[in-house]
């Protein structure tokens, strides 16, 4: 039984999420011909200051940018 994690940053939609699902599914059934009941995907959403990227949150990073046009 395939179990996969995967980690969002906050903000996509139910639908966007369901079609993710979907797809990684297919595609598990397909390259590793197990059924697709057999599946189990966890989804955990983070925000802007639970995720970062070299050293900066996301949120800070994102701080940055506005200034940068200024």
């Amino acid at each position: 039984m395939p179990i996969l994690e995967m980690h969002l940053l906050e903000g996509r939609s139910v639908e966007l999420k369901r079609k993710a699902v979907a797809a990684i599914t297919a595609a598990l059934v397909e390259t590793l011909k197990v059924p697709p009941e057999t599946v189990r995907i966890l989804i955990t959403e983070h925000n802007d200051e639970n995720f970062s990227v070299g050293g900066q949150t996301i949120g800070q990073r994102k701080q940055g940018s506005q200034g940068a046009g200024d």
